[in-house]
């Protein structure tokens, strides 16, 4: 896999006239941490099974890697299965299980924006390194830029506009209130039929297999983005650059400062 050569993606070089970045992870960091809260609530659902918590940590770690980059409600949908399974009772409805993990992530990500909205911190303080100056880049070169991710569309919106983000963008979709529609997917497919797009004048950027393997499926040049979100130091993030390279993203980066200073170096 070679993570550098990036000429494909150089101003002087592009085809691309539409870019679709994922959101957390990508651009954000206001949600890091969010695996852990999930892996917490999936705990103590499945606690009462009796089964040794290093058991059930194995499991739920391993489904919670697996399946980063889904919309949440599907992730539920696993845990509802484990609780009959594993429990041996009825579980409760998914819907159940979300609103339960949302309200104890959000608990974690209000205080973040607290700390924004009264200017304790700025908004790059919650950006994947580079990830700003990538996008105005983008759209100086007139391409248009869109944010698609499995996060609430309401939190997405709101999470988009603190991070001053909003200017830069043409579109933002997140998954819709109390629907299993695929943002993602949804979004890809729209802007290839509307657009008349064809395969390598689309861009798809994302930190999860999900947007990757979805990009790859319309010809879409694909770049994975391996952050370390907690330190940022341009190294890669060891889980995250297996499962890209599994997805078979056409470019990896640990963050964007390699793409722009290709992108500047070339144009």
């Amino acid at each position: 896999m070679n993570t550098i050569e990036i000429r494909e993606l150089s101003a002087e070089h592009t085809p691309v006239k539409v870019a679709i970045f994922d959101f957390d992870g990508t651009i954000s960091t206001l949600r890091c941490g969010w695996e852990q809260i999930m892996e917490k609530v999936m705990l103590r659902r499945l606690a009462p099974s009796g089964l040794p918590e290093e058991e059930l940590l194995t499991l739920i770690r391993a489904y919670i890697e697996e399946s980063t980059g889904i919309q949440t409600i599907f992730q539920m949908e696993w845990l509802a299965e484990q609780v009959k399974k594993l429990c041996g009772t009825e579980p409760l409805d998914p819907w159940v299980y979300k609103d339960e993990y949302n309200e104890e992530l959000l608990n974690m990500v209000n205080d973040r924006i607290r700390r924004l909205e009264n200017g304790e911190a700025k908004p790059d303080e919650f950006l994947v390194r580079g990830s700003r100056r990538f996008l105005e880049l983008l759209a100086a070169q007139g391409i248009e830029i869109y944010i698609a991710s499995g996060t609430d569309d309401v939190d997405l919106q709101r999470e988009a506009a603190l991070l001053a983000v909003t200017p830069m963008v043409k579109g933002i979709k997140g998954a819709p209130h109390r629907r299993k529609d695929c943002s993602k997917e949804a979004v890809i497919k729209e802007l290839v039929e509307t657009r008349h797009l064809s395969g390598r004048e689309l861009l798809v950027v994302g930190d999860g297999k999900v947007e990757i393997m979805l990009g790859n499926e319309v010809g879409a040049v694909t770049v994975g983005v391996a952050t370390r979100e907690i330190n940022m130091d341009g190294t890669f993030h060891p889980k995250k650059l297996v499962k890209l390279r599994q997805a078979q993203a056409d470019y990896i980066v640990a963050d964007f400062d390699a793409l722009i200073y290709q992108w500047e170096v070339d144009g």
